[in-house]
């Protein structure tokens, strides 16, 4: 699949994330808003490969939202409410996966393939 895209591992449960809220902003502007299938996955790119163009893009994940539709008691505040991703696009029309590994209190993230 090419153009950009993302999934959802929870760390704490050692499963996909099912269900987790999620934004793509550029600039400031909400481009997308999605949610996550039971695999973890949205069902399509967040954005097409042609639509791609260089910059600085921003993921938000709703993983407080997320963790306490599971019945998880978090503290209050929770640790992570909303985690976000800050990375750039330096080829257009390339393909960019941004995976997001999370737990209630930490979580991790790399280019995929």
């Amino acid at each position: 699949m090419s153009g950009l895209t993302t999934h959802v591992l929870d760390t704490a449960h050692g499963k996909p994330a099912a269900g987790v809220a999620l934004r793509l902003l550029r600039d400031g502007v909400v481009l997308t808003v999605r949610e996550t299938n039971a695999d973890g996955r949205c069902d399509s790119p967040l954005l097409a490969a042609s639509a791609l163009t260089p910059g600085a893009y921003r993921l938000e994940f709703e993983v407080g939202a997320y963790y306490r539709s599971l019945g998880l008691a978090l503290p209050d505040p929770a640790f992570l409410e909303t985690v976000a991703i800050e990375f750039g696009i330096a080829e257009p029309g390339g393909h960019y996966h941004v995976p997001l590994l999370v737990s209630p209190f930490g979580y991790s993230t790399y280019r995929g393939s």
